[in-house]
């Protein structure tokens, strides 16, 4: 078993408050959380309006398996998030 934790720092340039952080990152929990092999947070940054953090743990039997699902997360957001991504970590343990 492989674990991997993926933690994403956003900027939100130009968001003036938490209501409209909440609909520009809004959907990260359910477009991710819904998959069985993966955990979704906002592990950072709650109370900036203009900053963010979120934290992915992805599980699977073959690392190759899950460094594919933590490209496809970090790509699926960069399309899909109106936000500026800052920093990129993964760590395996």
């Amino acid at each position: 078993m492989h674990i991997a934790i993926l933690t994403l720092t956003f900027a939100l340039p130009g968001c003036s408050s938490l209501k409209e952080k909440r609909q520009r990152m809004g959907g990260l929990h359910a477009r991710f959380g819904n998959t069985p092999s993966v955990a979704v947070c906002e592990s950072g940054a709650r109370d900036r309006h203009d900053a963010s953090e979120w934290t992915f743990v992805i599980v699977g039997l073959y690392k190759r398996d899950i460094e594919s699902q933590c490209s496809q997360i970090e790509e699926k957001i960069e399309r899909t998030v109106d936000a500026r991504i800052m920093d990129v970590e993964r760590e395996f343990v």
